[in-house]
């Protein structure tokens, strides 16, 4: 099966096409995150839905598959049909289809809560696949709530494997992960950290050792790596690394 540009503004129907003062203004978030990605590791650019392409690209090599932010702007989506494979390219197919399902049910007032995050890869020049995560929330929707523009910040996955498909909600706390196999939207249980966990993650975060953080808080070493077990297992963490990342994704830190 051929997969072309045109599959993936499939389920996107704007009602109003915006005008030259609609994207006059759009100038402004436009400069807001061209000085965010001078702040931020990600890469970062703006979707247009209306004109099917992008409306700003960051300058960030590692995930711009040797191209200069403005070849890939240019581009378009077709940047990802090159650089994408093909297996992973029918999963962003699927999820934009999933994606789109999903958010159309959301009341128009809440639709800006929710974001989608998913893990991919892309070839790089020298051949070898970089899996990355993709975070999309909507920026500006028409009068009837559809996208119009979105935001996108691409990092490095702290994943093995495509996939990993979660929509949240950090407003409401509410996240749902998308099962492939089922075809269907499963709503996760909210992580729940105690106060030792908290504090525990928090040194951590500024790279205290279990010894340090067993001075701070007036704990045992044991007491300590017990609380960390607990953290990983909570987070689905294999190290500390991970734990924090998962603790930020969710929104506990």
């Amino acid at each position: 099966m051929d997969i072309s540009i045109e599959d993936f503004f499939k389920p996107i129907h704007l009602d109003n096409i915006p005008s030259s003062y609609d994207y006059g203004i759009v100038k402004y978030y436009t400069r807001v995150a061209e000085a965010l990605s001078q702040l931020a590791y990600h890469s970062i650019y703006l979707i247009d839905y209306n004109k099917r392409g992008f409306l700003f690209v960051s300058e960030n090599p590692l995930f711009l598959c040797g191209k200069s932010a403005q070849q890939v702007m240019e581009a378009g989506y077709s940047f990802y049909l090159k650089n994408v494979p093909y297996e992973d390219l029918k999963m962003l197919l699927e999820i934009n289809e999933a994606g789109f399902h999903f958010y159309n049910k959301i009341p128009l007032d809440e639709r800006t809560d929710y974001s989608i995050s998913y893990d991919f890869r892309l070839k790089q020049p020298n051949g070898h696949l970089m899996l990355i995560n993709h975070k999309l929330a909507p920026l500006i929707l028409d009068p009837n709530g559809n996208i119009w523009i979105a935001l996108c910040l691409v990092s490095l996955s702290s994943n093995n494997k495509p996939g990993n498909i979660v929509i949240k909600n950090k407003k409401e706390r509410l996240m749902f992960d998308y099962d492939v196999a089922l075809k269907k939207w499963n709503e996760q249980k909210i992580v729940r950290l105690n106060n030792q966990e908290k504090e525990i993650l928090m040194l951590s975060c500024q790279g205290f050792t279990v010894e340090r953080i067993a001075q701070e808080l007036y704990l045992s070493t044991d007491t300590i790596k017990f609380h960390k077990k607990n953290l990983f297992k909570k987070l689905k963490a294999r190290s500390i690394s991970e734990a924090i990342l998962s603790a930020i994704n969710i929104g506990i830190i």
